[in-house]
């Protein structure tokens, strides 16, 4: 059900196709195959590739024909092997503290649960690193535990320091920098994730996962004072 997705032209330049499936590692499989096999059948014709949570969005230099792209999505076999996703787990420090993540009391409190569960619940899971959005190096992440899906801030805050740790809806994610914002604030890591200067701003590409490492408020504030690079294992 739904491997093969639908095909929408936004207008001569932007087409957009959307997959009938559920969030999930599969779905992502799916569209990082989709994106690869575009850039080797249309070389240099592709201006951009945007992935979201069941979208690919495409934008060409060029208008292209829609009758085009749709016999050559037809042309796909939905049930070859899609490209299996990377196994590079990135480990991010993170404060869980009410001094770093304002509202980790207030979340604990509406779940009816101790920060301490709040912080397990979080910390245990390991997240899929689907696309970036909303600011440059904001991750939305997958594989939230649904204990802790809380909808977004009906009221957004005004400043969100840069580093936060949040969740909204069914994701979390991590601000990369400071800026307004409407998820919960639960925790902060002490690393810099988002460098416009480097030749890669970000340091994880789409499909690679992401575990959360408590440390204490003492720890945060070492490495505040010694940066260091996000590691892998």
């Amino acid at each position: 059900m739904g491997l093969k997705p639908t095909l929408t032209q936004i207008s001569p330049l932007i087409y957009e196709f959307e997959w009938n499936l559920n969030i999930s590692d599969t779905l992502l499989q799916l569209q990082l195959s989709l994106k690869t096999k575009l850039l080797e059948n249309f070389p240099n014709k592709i201006l951009e590739l945007r992935i979201g949570f069941k979208t690919l969005a495409l934008v060409f230099t060029k208008p292209m024909e829609s009758a085009k792209l749709i016999d050559w999505l037809g042309s796909l076999n939905p049930e070859e092997a899609a490209e299996p996703l990377p196994n590079k787990i990135w480990q991010i420090p993170v404060c869980y503290a009410p001094e770093t993540g304002r509202d980790l009391k207030t979340l604990a409190s509406e779940k009816n649960l101790k920060q301490e569960e709040v912080i397990l619940l979080h910390s245990q899971e390991l997240y899929r690193l689907h696309f970036y959005g909303f600011l440059p190096g904001f991750m939305y992440l997958n594989g939230l535990h649904t204990s802790l899906h809380t909808p977004r801030k009906s009221v957004p805050d005004r400043s969100v320091p840069a580093g936060s740790i949040a969740i909204g809806a069914s994701q979390t994610g991590i601000y990369p920098s400071s800026s307004p914002g409407g998820w919960h604030l639960i925790g902060q890591t002490p690393l810099s994730l988002f460098d416009p200067r480097q030749a890669k701003p970000v340091f994880a590409s789409a499909g690679e996962q992401i575990e959360f490492v408590p440390i204490s408020l003492r720890e945060f504030e070492n490495a505040k004072r010694h940066p260091s690079q996000p590691q892998f294992k």
